[in-house]
């Protein structure tokens, strides 16, 4: 029989994939099976292997895919099968999580367990709205109590009383449905009417609201805007300091849902920015990388490496293709010899800076059309050997102009792009379901799969206020290809130009906090 492998109970934080731990994103990146709740960002799926198990427990007040004594159960089984479980939860495990549970049953079946705290919504909600839990001038403490207790007991646990005499904050998580219960019972037991009051739904992500009113109004604001879990509410007079510091809520891209089709390798960089700038990210790629179908040419480009004087890159996928195989047949950088490299785009020519190559002609407009001019103007390329290293499926023209300078041309696919079929992170099944407000296309390649998988068109008619950014000339005339128009285009061909072509669009300015659904 195998050892027993370990089981963590890691807190994922309140929905901003930004808050794990690092201890909490190295344990996904080594998890055999993945437990993830209902709460939990489905972006930090992702950082599991690719061949990891994934099981959806639910976990929200209708939503329970596996009965808790079940998730106990299978936690045990798992980790008695030698693996190495995570089980995912919003917020911390131990802050009305029912980690405790699961520890304990974990504890009397002899199963190792680690605990990685996480981030409560209690307090990453609050703070997202503007609101500090503690203020020297306000209060010294807070109070965290749960709006949903178990329906089993006999009677509540909660002493409104007390909780309506202690000084400081009051935070309720899981209460919407009974915030008339609970105001109520709270002024009747002698907290002020006019205490000032907070909910927050969907705290530390694009989506989130936030209903402000007073202990004496809230319940009836709740119902006059349909205010719905799941949400955190915060009572207390330091919910009046919101209007100062609500930070998150103004941020300019607050409240749009972007969709990211980069390869998932490449995603990183725009999702980032575009997070930063306050919106929500879906990434879904709609291509891979894949080695091309004929291997050899580009086995016979690297034997005779030394005959070309120019090696021209055209993506940083090119670059990253070609030295792979670069370096399964040289150990020396220096066996490059001594041709120049071009590059088309900054990101292309970072890629070869990265390997520290310098980088001798680059066109002033980062398509691959300009490259022959480019050269025009600064190199004779007449009887020269140029090696045109790029996708396997490529435009034409820029091989027959480079050979109209005169140039010996051999045009070698060192990688091929294939669809994107997956949905390890359940982007696609997210965007399926509600839409998005921006599409980004960063390649003609990216629209041409993403029309293949989504029927572009269709979705537009479907969701009119859906907007598409494209990065430039090529990956525009893909969209016009479908009969449809760019909403937004870089000017900057580059990631940094489709955020701000984006960001431009939307219109900077400091948005107002949405104050209701």
């Amino acid at each position: 029989m195998s050892s027993p492998g370990t089981v963590y109970l890691v807190g994922a934080g309140p929905g901003d994939p930004g808050l794990i731990t690092a201890r909490g994103a190295e344990l996904l990146g080594r998890a055999d099976v993945v437990f993830y709740d209902a709460l939990v960002s489905k972006e930090l799926l992702s950082l599991a292997p690719p061949g990891a198990e994934l099981i959806y427990g639910g976990k929200r007040a209708k939503d329970h895919a596996i009965p808790q004594e079940q998730m106990n159960q299978l936690l045990v089984e798992k980790a008695r099968e030698g693996k190495r479980v995570v089980r995912l939860k919003g917020g911390d495990p131990y802050v009305f999580g029912r980690g405790g549970e699961e520890a304990q049953e974990l504890a009397d079946a002899g199963v190792p367990f680690e605990v990685v705290p996480g981030i409560s919504s209690a307090i990453g909600a609050a703070n997202y709205a503007g609101i500090p839990i503690t203020h020297r001038e306000h209060c010294s403490a807070f109070t965290v109590f749960t709006g949903h207790e178990d329906p089993a007991k006999p009677e509540s646990a909660l002493d409104l009383q007390w909780l309506a005499s202690v000084p400081g904050t009051k935070v309720i998580l899981m209460g919407v449905e009974r915030i008339r219960a609970l105001s109520e019972g709270l002024i009747a037991k002698g907290q002020a009417a006019s205490t000032p009051v907070a909910m927050v739904r969907w705290g530390t992500t694009a989506r989130q609201q936030t209903l402000v009113g007073t202990l004496g109004t809230i319940a009836d604001e709740v119902e006059r805007t349909g205010f719905s879990a799941p949400a955190v509410t915060v009572i207390g007079d330091v919910v009046a300091l919101r209007d100062r510091l609500n930070w998150f809520e103004r941020r300019p891209l607050f409240g749009q849902r972007v969709v990211v089709t980069r390869t998932r390798e490449q995603a990183s960089q725009a999702s980032r920015q575009f997070r930063d700038l306050g919106a929500e990210v879906l990434e879904i790629p709609t291509i891979r990388i894949q080695p091309p179908d004929r291997r050899e040419d580009l086995v016979d480009a690297l034997l005779g490496l030394n005959g070309y004087d120019w090696l021209v890159f055209t993506s940083p996928n090119g670059v990253t293709a070609f030295f792979d195989a670069f370096f399964k047949s040289f150990k020396d950088l220096r066996d490059l010899g001594g041709c120049r490299l071009a590059a088309v785009g900054p990101a292309t020519a970072a890629r070869l800076k990265e390997l520290h190559l310098q980088v001798d002609l680059m066109p002033e407009e980062y398509v691959s059309a300009k490259i022959a001019a480019a050269f025009q103007k600064e190199h004779d390329l007449e009887n020269l050997n140029v090696l045109l290293l790029r996708a396997q499926v490529a435009q034409p023209d820029l091989p027959r102009e480079l050979m109209g300078l005169g140039a010996i041309v051999d045009d070698v696919a060192c990688y091929k792009t294939v669809p994107e079929t997956g949905d390890i992170n359940g982007c696609v099944a997210q965007f399926e379901k509600e839409g998005a407000d921006w599409i980004t296309f960063s390649s003609a390649s990216t629209v041409e799969n993403f029309h293949a998988r989504f029927d572009l068109p269709q979705r537009l008619k479907r969701w009119p206020g859906l907007r598409l950014a494209s990065i430039g000339p090529e990956t525009t005339k893909a969209i016009e290809a479908l009969g449809l128009k760019p909403d937004a285009v870089a000017k900057q061909h580059n990631i940094d130009g489709l955020v701000k072509a984006v960001l431009d669009s939307v219109g900077a300015a400091p948005k107002k906090a949405v104050e209701a659904p």
